[in-house]
């Protein structure tokens, strides 16, 4: 076989690109992803078709791994950037062409802490799982998460802590979302290193996630079954 710098992405079926592609987002190869997502828009591949077939495909991948201890943070991060690259290209043409998509989440740390390597990356896994992702930063105070829940009209508001003494206010946000009467409209996931399950039930979240594969996993979930309830409702 020959060595991958041998390979000429060109010169490879459609079908031969899309593993490759596979193979270039678990390795991280941002130039490559670039590469391949033009060449299958030159050959008329819709954009989603280019999303849902190789990047999300791909990404499950690196998910599944990294929730099996086979891959760990920087692998992962070098495939979420990769994926990215991808994303650039196509998100103006999702929009122009009005594709499907999973979700949208408002994602941000809790006011009072700064961290955010945790955070991000569930931000990028979302993503690489067809979600449309607002990233909020870090140090972020209630009425934050809730203007920009209301203005992107999320589905998931996603709160981060990685410190003990910012873990209450994750209850400030929620218990706030309930006084206005907005607790229903969204789907509120929690995590971060100090938390646990018993946690996010007791401030009354939809679900705690200990890492950004589970994050991923559980979201789609609870996004489905939100729209299946709309529908019977409905």
């Amino acid at each position: 076989m020959a060595d991958e710098d041998d390979i000429i992405l060109s010169d490879l079926s459609d079908d031969e690109l899309v593993a490759q592609m596979g193979d270039d987002l678990y390795d991280g190869l941002k130039d490559e992803i670039e590469e391949a997502v033009n060449i299958l828009l030159e050959r008329k591949w819709t954009p989603y078709d280019i999303l849902t077939k190789s990047l999300v495909a791909g990404m499950k991948i690196v998910g599944d791994d990294f929730r099996d201890g086979i891959l760990f943070v920087p692998e992962v991060l070098l495939a979420a950037n990769a994926m990215k690259a991808g994303m650039f290209i196509l998100k103006p043409l999702l929009v122009e062409t009005g594709a499907p998509r999973m979700g949208k989440m408002v994602i941000g740390t809790v006011k009072g802490d700064i961290h955010d390597i945790g955070k991000n990356l569930v931000a990028m896994m979302m993503e690489g799982a067809g979600f449309e992702v607002v990233d909020l930063g870090i140090n972020n105070p209630v009425e934050k998460y809730i203007d920009a829940a209301l203005a992107e009209n999320a589905d998931i508001i996603g709160m981060s802590a990685l410190l003990t003494t910012t873990m209450p206010y994750m209850k400030v946000i929620i218990d706030t979302l309930k006084e206005k009467g907005l607790r229903e409209d969204y789907i509120i996931l929690c995590g971060g290193a100090p938390l646990n399950e018993e946690f996010g039930r007791a401030i009354g979240a939809d679900a705690y996630c200990r890492d950004a594969a589970v994050a991923v996993e559980t979201a789609k979930t609870l996004v489905a079954r939100k729209h299946n309830q709309g529908a019977a409702r409905a």
